[in-house]
């Protein structure tokens, strides 16, 4: 009896981590098919194309974000707290060993064609960013929290190439420090501690 995970999460396993540590366009299919330990035909079985396993691996990260930020929810803390936690966990993720960028904005610099399927898993995430952005903003009491949503989101991606680029070290303070001040010109009363 094989006590190995499904075909299927194999692949993805390895796809992540060979994603993770090189990027999509390095690592071919027969490189996720070795390291997985399987076949091109039971690849080809689970993901019809290369790009679909790419889709399945950004769908997976946004799922986990997704998961992490309903668990926050979860806990009852309000907008500001939720706001500076995200902001923490970028921080926390620009300041990790190894890290390369953001998983979204390399997949979106790696395929760059409007219609891709790729670039529609990136646009998926870069919407649930921008609206869950703007909810929080919304319970705060700002002032077109579409708009400083959007400021947000560019300062977010901002810190992330800062990590990779610069001093990841420096990302959390800055990003709060940064987003207090874009939150404050916007709110209709004081921002909560």
């Amino acid at each position: 009896m094989d006590a190995r995970p499904p075909v299927r999460e194999r692949l993805l396993a390895s796809a992540t981590r060979l994603f993770d540590e090189n990027s999509i366009r390095s690592v071919s299919a027969d490189k996720v098919i070795a390291d997985a330990g399987t076949t091109k035909v039971t690849f080809y079985r689970h993901f019809p194309s290369k790009d679909e396993l790419v889709v399945a691996y950004l769908d997976a990260q946004l799922g986990r974000l997704q998961h992490a930020l309903a668990a926050e929810r979860e806990t009852g803390r309000d907008a500001c707290a939720v706001l500076l936690r995200l902001a923490a966990a970028n921080g926390d993720v620009a300041c990790r060993p190894g890290f390369r960028g953001c998983t979204f904005i390399n997949a979106a610099a790696e395929y760059p064609a409007e219609g891709n399927v790729v670039r529609a898993a990136v646009g998926r995430y870069r919407a649930w960013l921008h609206g869950v952005v703007a909810d929080l903003l919304d319970e705060l009491g700002v002032d077109r929290p579409g708009v400083v949503a959007d400021q947000l989101v560019m300062l977010r991606d901002g810190a992330m190439v800062h990590g990779y680029m610069g001093d990841p070290g420096a990302v959390t303070g800055q990003l709060v420090t940064a987003g207090r001040a874009i939150i404050t010109a916007h709110l209709r009363g004081p921002l909560p501690s």
